[in-house]
């Protein structure tokens, strides 16, 4: 990877503040659960949360190489706070850029850009995760200009924290599989919006995940992205524009883990000597190393293509398996190492005392949202039998 002079002062200017902010914090978080909310407008002043937006609309213009580089170095301490880090790029900033029309990019940036603004993403349902064509939620256009939306979606993440939604509803046929979705921008103080209790999970604490239910939820057309039908096609693009940021934080989170099983392996002494000593640990070591390098690789050069930009579809879908391969990589990578630093720590790493299990607990969220690692064989074998 060859950063920038600006991305590596970038990157430096991020230690000091995860020294700062982050690091006295992240245990902590995990173990209460707690929404880090004070972080909100210090990731603001950042601009941390509005990375993507470009600089004609008052944001920093970050590629998505930028994005990565903060993914990666918040993961390594704590994978919860990395998430928060670009959230309205895929929330707002990147389907209002690609889908969205200048009048919806002129209404919403201004209060993107001043860095205080949450946002998530509504697609899983209960029976709806990977298979989206089978999404239930509906949205049916009135006589006022309006669409009524009606629907549950599960597992949305930042929801109980959101100033905005973007949910993804069926118009038309119930039947229509992938053909009759639409994407609509839904102020989350709507009437008709409930937020449902937070979900108790294995790791990923401190970030809320929660249901949200739409009862007669009335949305103006003007708040619609793209046109009728577009739906799915939005969707699968902030998926593709945000898997390598996932790889990204799998990185991070590996290296994180990487970084205090050395440590731990200098200290720790047994049979009269450090059992960093020991061959059969150190090639543990070396092949955690190995593999983190390589997923790292693999995620920036993606991040890379995405960087320079696509003269075609057929482009875009080679990107879109290669940012397959590092979000399913990488994240296979995290949860193998992660998990080798628990055993190198031994009976110590099984504690809540040493961040390793942490690491470990939130590794396995990264191989199924975002896309089961399953489906992501399934669309690398299809870009190869194509």
């Amino acid at each position: 990877m060859q950063f920038t002079e600006d991305q590596i002062a970038f990157r430096d200017t991020l230690k000091r503040f995860i020294d700062k902010e982050v690091v006295p914090i992240a245990d902590e978080v995990d173990r209460n659960d707690r929404f880090p909310a004070e972080l909100v407008p210090k990731f603001g002043d950042m601009g941390l949360l509005q990375l993507r937006l470009p600089e004609e609309y008052g944001g920093p213009g970050a590629n998505l190489t930028t994005v990565c580089i903060a993914a990666e170095e918040f993961a390594k301490v704590s994978e919860s706070i990395a998430l928060i880090s670009g959230q309205n790029g895929i929330a707002m900033i990147v389907p209002l850029m690609q889908f969205g029309n200048e009048e919806q990019r002129q209404r919403f940036f201004p209060e993107v850009a001043k860095g205080r603004m949450m946002t998530a993403v509504a697609i899983t349902e209960p029976q709806s995760g990977s298979d989206v064509g089978s999404m239930k939620t509906r949205a049916i256009r009135d006589n006022n200009g309006s669409y009524i939306l009606n629907g549950e979606k599960c597992f949305i993440t930042f929801a109980p924290v959101a100033d905005y939604i973007m949910v993804f509803a069926r118009v038309g046929d119930i039947s229509g599989g992938t053909r009759n979705l639409s994407a609509f921008i839904v102020d989350a103080k709507t009437s008709g919006i409930t937020i449902g209790q937070n979900e108790r999970k294995l790791g990923l604490n401190g970030i809320p995940n929660a249901p949200v239910y739409l009862e007669n939820v009335k949305v103006p057309v003007e708040n619609r992205v793209g046109e009728e039908g577009d739906g799915f096609k939005i969707s699968m693009r902030i998926l593709d524009m945000n898997r390598p940021t996932i790889g990204a934080v799998s990185v991070g989170l590996a290296q994180g883990a990487l970084d205090a099983a050395v440590n731990y392996a200098k200290e720790r002494r047994q049979f009269g000597k450090a059992i960093a000593e020991f061959q059969g640990l150190q090639f543990m070591l070396a092949d955690m190393a190995i593999q983190i390098e390589a997923a790292r690789s693999l995620v920036y050069d993606c991040a890379s293509i995405a960087d320079a930009g696509f003269e075609s579809d057929a482009a875009f879908r080679a990107f879109s398996a290669k940012a397959s391969m590092a979000k399913c990589f990488a994240s296979d990578m995290a949860m193998k190492v992660t998990t080798d630093a628990v055993q190198i720590f031994g009976g110590a790493g099984y504690m809540k005392d040493f961040p390793v299990e942490r690491f470990m607990r939130d590794a396995k969220i990264n191989q199924i949202f975002e896309g089961t690692n399953q489906i992501h064989r399934l669309i690398v074998a299809r870009q190869l039998l194509s």
